[in-house]
């Protein structure tokens, strides 16, 4: 973190002031912080001050975690991003293109999730003799790993 002059911390933010206009607690903007997410200055009494760019990277943040994507994937992403400015409309395309064949996968596996669990939620037997998900003696672990049925694209 970098030491300013007192004269322009009129244009920037508290840590407080993030917060509120974020919507998030100090302690997640620390977090984020840490995590080399956001960055802040210091001011000549050792307090943070942020730039008005951070509330669009924490906007990002909140609504890629709200899908799903991991901070690392976030932050992975935020590499893309030029620091000490707002990002604009060509960044975030940018960004954003990094994200949809990784967003339509995960639409997809979550359609197929819904479609076979419909009659599981319908009825809450879970009738093994029924159900689309059973795997009578273990016959899909012959094919490998994990939820067999939930992870193809069939």
């Amino acid at each position: 973190m970098d030491t300013i002059p007192a004269a322009p911390l009129g244009k920037l933010l508290t840590v407080g002031e993030v917060a509120e206009r974020s919507g998030l607690a100090v302690s997640a903007v620390h977090f984020y912080e840490t995590k080399g997410l956001i960055s802040s200055i210091r001011s000549r009494g050792n307090q943070r001050r942020y730039g008005r760019d951070v509330l669009r990277r924490l906007g990002i943040i909140k609504v890629a975690q709200r899908v799903g994507i991991p901070l690392s994937e976030i932050q992975a992403a935020f590499e893309s991003l030029p620091q000490g400015r707002t990002p604009t409309v060509a960044d975030w395309q940018t960004l954003s293109a990094l994200w949809k064949d990784d967003l339509d996968a995960r639409i997809r596996r979550l359609s197929l999730l819904r479609d076979r669990l419909t009659g599981c939620i319908g009825c809450g037997c879970l009738s093994i003799e029924s159900c689309p998900l059973r795997n009578p003696c273990d016959r899909l672990g012959k094919e490998g790993p994990g939820a067999r049925l939930l992870e193809t694209e069939n």
